[in-house]
């Protein structure tokens, strides 16, 4: 089952059907730990009609909180260490990929998250911009995973790599957050050969592409949620991003007008182009 925010409202898809839902706002619906039978029993009710494709596709999120996990493949952790050597900063990021603790940090409130088809940003004070495709889950107000969806982490790198401590800076500015296109809803957890794909295209000609499964993601997936959850409260429930194990090459930075294309199979596709 998918969940779509779209311009005209709440989309359910199941079995190739869709239906429109207007008896939950999606705040209500996302707090939710049953959210999958409630919208089951929604359309087993019969009180739903079925409808088009959803279009005008919005970023899966409005309340909620859009948060980030970092360190989490060990292709991370090296670029990590390599782009912040020269500040002294490289063993931390050794340590914290190690560590019982992961790193967590904040990446954007609900309505600063661009939905696909929407254009995603670099910084301006930045020579050195890279997007970061993630599996990023979606949790409930008691912190239980409901859901998966696909998430741009857009980065600074050169920022970042010039102290830790401007991690902030390097990831969190408008245009800086990509979800979508949709939720897809599952109290299981997905194959472990599921694959994060990235394609980025430079006037129709492909610049970089990668892949890697989320096997390779270190951390345990409900224990990164559990550590979020641990002092901090989330009313409508959040999203946290899982990490990147797919990194361009060091030669590489996003340019204006480039089109940034994550694919995991079972969710669909985010597309952003780089304004």
């Amino acid at each position: 089952m998918k969940l779509f925010r779209t311009q005209q409202g709440i989309v359910i898809e199941q079995g190739g059907q869709h239906y429109a839902l207007d008896t939950a706002t999606w705040d209500a619906l996302i707090a939710r730990d049953d959210i999958q039978a409630y919208l089951q029993g929604q359309i087993e009710s019969g009180r739903l009609h079925k409808g088009p494709s959803p279009e005008r596709l919005l970023a899966p999120v409005v309340s909620q909180e859009v948060w980030a996990a970092g360190v989490t493949y060990l292709r991370s952790r090296d670029a990590r260490m390599d782009e912040s050597k020269s500040a002294g900063g490289g063993r931390f990021y050794d340590r914290v990929y190690a560590a019982e603790r992961p790193e967590l940090f904040f990446k954007s409130a609900g309505h600063r998250a661009i939905g696909t088809g929407g254009k995603v940003r670099s910084r301006k004070d930045s020579n050195w911009n890279v997007p970061e495709p993630e599996l990023t889950l979606v949790l409930s107000s008691s912190g239980k995973i409901i859901g998966y969806t696909i998430g741009n982490d857009m980065s600074s790198r050169d920022i970042e790599g010039e102290n830790p401590l401007y991690l902030p800076q390097a990831k969190v500015y408008d245009g800086s957050c990509a979800l979508g296109p949709c939720i897809l809803l599952s109290t299981a957890p997905l194959p472990l050969e599921t694959l994060i794909e990235i394609r980025i295209t430079r006037s129709g000609q492909e610049m970089f592409s990668g892949s890697t499964p989320i096997s390779r993601i270190k951390r345990d997936l409900a224990s990164l949620a559990r550590y979020l959850y641990l002092e901090t409260t989330f009313t409508h429930g959040s999203l946290l991003m899982t990490g990147t194990g797919v990194v361009p090459p060091d030669s590489f930075t996003l340019m204006p007008g480039d089109e940034v294309a994550i694919t995991i199979g079972p969710i669909g596709s985010l597309v952003n182009t780089v304004e």
